[in-house]
């Protein structure tokens, strides 16, 4: 059982230079394809909501992928291989990424893929990328049961060995929001809604798990259509429940018009998300209404840590049009792993790809460990990624600022 605690500050943010250098060995067959120029293309696939409501976040998953793969390929990190990339549009539903999967496992080049965003399109493709051994690795999926199984809570068990991930889980992001709120926020009562996704559901759920444990009271709940814009009936509900808080489990899409909304009901409360909510778009939705939500993302951020700077660097270089958003630097590790362990599986046999490239990359990946943009990228027996930092944002003039960065400490 998980006692009551502190949220535990560290003293320090992650520290380290990206690893951008080294040689590989030569390829000349197996698993990719002939670049023409005597070496090999490895394709890295992503999946991710390019156009729709989420592609703010899809689109600075895809550009951070490009860099690290033209990255890479600018300092011949892998000897002999060329790195390009393959991006596919899940418009953020299950079934679109499910065939998304298909097309990946279809071309033998794709050695690795990155995404994708939700955890409920993740949840569709596991299966498929597991029975082709290959590997996953995800920058935004948060749900705890796409790497410890439907029973985490209680029975863990990993469900698919080609699945990993770079953001720390839910079961560490909702506690960590729910001892932010009830301890330095000092919010005890507060209106719990999610919008019935497996994200946005299981965010709240371990929210109010740890809310409760703590002494706070959920006065109430709803769950929303996540294809609705209107919330009246719901910002009702919150002003006459008494709550001086709301927790949303859910995306900005929905989250941005119901925070104004709930203001406008009269309730001049803070509106409390994760992850999916942590986007410039929340901002633009919520307008004037949004001064003082705040939301919980995965790590420290990212124009803090020393590690990161070069990416920044590199990334405004590159003339992209689209911001990096929430998962950049998740995305750039979630691709350099990818890289890491095809060079490993390289270096391995005698500067070639084997014939059975995929599934020593999934083998390759499980000891991947270096100093990324986010800080030390490794991951436990679960696939999970190692770094469990989180940090707090709050809405203060028209922007996202830093509240305060630590790891749940349960």
């Amino acid at each position: 059982m998980r006692q009551r605690s502190l949220i535990a500050i560290t003293a320090a943010l992650a520290a380290g230079a990206l690893t951008l250098t080294a040689c590989g060995s030569r390829d000349d067959d197996g698993g990719g394809s002939d670049s023409g120029n005597g070496g090999t293309t490895v394709v890295i696939g992503v999946d991710a909501p390019l156009t729709g409501d989420l592609s703010a976040l899809g689109l600075g998953i895809k550009n951070s992928v490009d860099l690290a793969a033209k990255t890479a390929n600018k300092d011949k990190y892998v000897e002999g291989i060329t790195f390009e990339v393959e991006a596919l549009d899940d418009q953020g539903q299950a079934s679109v990424g499910q065939q998304n999967a298909t097309k990946l496992v279809a071309n033998d080049d794709v050695l690795g893929v990155v995404g994708p965003l939700n955890s409920s399109v993740g949840e569709a493709m596991q299966k498929v990328f597991d029975t082709a051994k290959l590997v996953e690795v995800s920058p935004a999926n948060t749900n705890p049961a796409l790497t410890q199984g439907v029973k985490w809570q209680t029975e863990k068990a990993r469900p698919y060995k080609s699945y990993f991930r770079t953001a720390t889980t839910d079961a560490i992001q909702g506690p960590f929001a729910a001892q932010y709120v009830f301890n330095d926020a000092k919010k005890k009562k507060v209106f719990v809604i999610d919008d019935k996704k497996t994200y946005g559901a299981g965010l709240a759920a371990t929210f109010t798990d740890e809310f409760k444990k703590l002494g706070g009271q959920v006065v109430g709940t709803e769950h929303i259509n996540p294809d609705s814009k209107d919330f009246n009936a719901v910002a009702t509900k919150v002003k006459n429940s008494g709550a001086d808080a709301v927790y949303y489990g859910g995306e900005y899409p929905q989250a941005g018009p119901l925070s104004k909304q709930i203001k406008e009901a009269g309730a001049n409360i803070p509106l409390v998300g994760g992850d999916g909510i942590y986007s410039a778009d929340f901002i633009k939705l919520a307008g004037t209404a949004g001064t003082g939500d705040l939301a919980t993302s995965v790590g420290a951020p990212v124009e803090e840590l020393p590690s990161a700077k070069e990416f920044v660097a590199n990334y405004k270089a590159g003339g992209y049009k689209e911001d990096y958003e929430a998962y950049g630097g998740y995305s750039y590790d979630s691709a350099w792993a990818i890289i890491e362990a095809v060079k490993k599986v390289v270096e391995d046999n005698d500067g070639k790809l084997p014939d059975d490239a995929r599934s020593k990359v999934v083998d390759a990946m499980q000891n991947v460990s270096f100093d990324g943009v986010t800080g030390k990228v490794a991951f436990d027996e679960f696939g999970d990624a190692t770094n469990k930092q989180l940090t707090v944002y709050s809405v203060k003039d028209g922007d996202w600022t830093t509240v305060k960065s630590g790891t749940f400490t349960g």
